[in-house]
C-alpha cells in the first residue's frame, strides 16, 4: 500500500487525460476535487491488485454525462443542491442493498474527471484506491468496460445525482440497457449523474481489470511535468514514458466542429501539419473520445488503439472539443491494452461499431506503413 502524495495525484491525473483519447472529464475540475482532499487531510491509499483480499468487494464510481433539452435543466435547477459527492452517495447506497462493505474502489475508464471522482470518493469513504482501470482509455458508452470482456456483470448499481435523489437498480439486462437507462438519467439531473457499478470480489477483479493502470498514467504524466522542468522536450518523453507512437504535429485549421445528439458530443478536428508534417493533414472523429483519425485521408489509427491530442509546446492535453483555431497541437498514438485486441473486446470496441466501414489495424502496423 502506497500513501500518494498530491504531486503523485496531478501525475496520475494528467497521464490519465493524456491517455483518455479526448475525454473522461475535465482535468482542472478534477484536479480541484483532489486539491481539496489533501486540505481537509484525507488519504489516497493506492493498492496493487497482489495486494488486495480475494473476498473483499470492490466498486467502479464515476460519472456519466449527458445533455438534456433546456426545460428538463430548468425544472432541476429549482431545487437545492447538496454538498456531497454525488458517488459517494452512490457507493453508500450500493454497500445497503448489498449489506456489505465495499474495501475498495477502481477507476472505470482514464480521465482527469473520473478517475479523479474515483480517487476522491476513495479517499473521503476511506477505502483503498486499486491500482487498476476498466478501460485504460476514456469511452464513450458504458458497455465498453473490460468487465464486459470478461463477463463480470454491471449490475447492480447505484445511481445518484446533485439534488440527492439516489436509486439502486437491482438488475438490467445488460450493460447496453444499463448504458441507455443511466444516460437517461443524467439527462434530466442537470446533465450528470453520479454512479457506481460492477461490484465483484477481489478474486475476480484481478481478472477483470487492467492492472498497473494508474502507475502507467503516473509515468505519464510525471514525464510531461519533469520535461517542463528540465527544458526537455515533452512530446518525446512522453512517448518514451508510455510507448507511444509520434502520430503528426501541426495547427488547428479552425474551431472544432461539434454537435449534441442522444447524449453524446460528436465532432472532427482538422489539423494542417508543419515542419517534417507540412503539405499533410490529420482529421480526427470523435464520439466524446477520439475513435478514428485519417492521415491526408487515408484511414491511419481506429479504436480500441489511443488517438490522443496535447499542446505541442507543453504535452499538456486537450480535451474535446476544445481544439481551437490555430492552436499547436501534436497528435499521439499508443496501443490499446492486449484485452481490447482480444476478439470479444474487439466486437464490440471496434471502428464498425461507430458507423465505418473499415476493419481495425493494430497501431503499430499502421504507424510503420504510414510514417511520413
Amino acid at each position: 500500500m502506497e500513501k500518494l502524495t498530491f504531486e503523485d495525484v496531478r501525475d496520475i491525473l494528467v497521464g490519465c487525460t493524456i491517455l483518455s483519447t479526448g475525454g473522461g472529464g475535465d482535468l482542472q475540475k478534477g484536479l480541484k476535487l483532489a486539491e481539496e482532499d489533501f486540505k481537509s487531510n484525507l488519504e489516497y491509499r493506492l493498492v496493487s491488485l497482489d495486494e488486495i483480499d480475494d473476498d473483499a468487494v470492490f466498486t467502479s464510481p464515476y460519472f456519466c454525462g449527458a445533455i438534456g433539452p433546456k426545460k428538463e435543466d430548468d425544472s432541476f435547477a429549482k431545487y437545492e443542491k447538496i454538498e456531497e459527492l454525488e458517488t459517494v452517495l452512490a457507493v453508500q447506497a450500493l454497500e445497503r442493498y448489498m449489506g456489505k462493505e465495499v474495501s475498495g474502489v477502481v477507476s472505470i475508464e482514464y480521465g482527469g474527471m473520473n478517475t479523479a471522482v474515483a480517487m476522491s470518493t476513495g479517499a473521503r469513504l476511506k477505502k483503498f484506491i486499486v491500482d487498476a482501470d476498466g478501460a485504460g482509455r476514456a469511452v464513450p458508452d458504458l458497455q465498453f468496460s473490460t468487465f464486459y470482456v470478461t463477463g463480470m456483470p454491471i449490475y447492480p448499481l447505484a445511481v445518484a445525482n446533485k439534488i440527492g435523489d439516489v436509486a439502486v437498480f437491482e438488475k438490467v439486462a445488460d450493460d447496453f440497457r444499463a448504458e441507455d437507462l443511466v444516460r437517461a438519467l443524467a439527462v434530466v439531473s442537470g446533465g450528470m449523474i453520479g454512479m457506481t457499478d460492477h461490484p465483484c470480489k477481489g478474486k475476480d477483479l484481478k481478472k477483470s481489470v487492467i492492472p498497473n493502470a494508474l502507475s502507467y498514467a503516473r509515468e505519464v504524466g510525471k514525464a510531461q511535468r519533469t520535461a517542463l522542468e528540465k527544458g526537455k522536450n515533452p512530446i518525446n518523453e512522453i512517448i518514451a514514458a508510455g510507448d507511444g507512437f509520434h502520430l503528426f504535429d501541426g495547427k488547428v485549421k479552425k474551431d472544432t466542429e461539434w454537435k449534441i445528439e442522444g447524449g453524446f458530443t460528436y465532432g472532427t478536428i482538422e489539423i494542417e501539419g508543419v515542419e517534417k508534417y507540412r503539405g499533410h493533414s490529420m482529421r480526427i472523429w470523435f464520439k466524446n473520445e477520439n475513435i478514428i483519425c485519417w492521415l491526408d485521408e487515408e484511414v491511419f489509427v481506429t479504436a480500441p488503439d489511443l488517438i490522443c491530442v496535447v499542446e505541442t509546446d507543453t504535452g499538456y492535453p486537450v480535451t474535446n472539443p476544445y481544439c481551437k483555431k490555430d492552436m499547436n497541437v501534436s497528435v499521439l498514438g499508443f496501443k490499446a491494452p492486449e484485452i481490447w485486441r482480444t476478439e470479444k473486446g474487439l466486437s464490440i470496441l471496434n471502428p464498425r461499431f461507430f458507423g465505418f466501414d473499415v476493419d481495425y489495424v493494430p497501431i503499430e502496423k499502421s504507424f510503420e506503413e504510414g510514417l511520413i
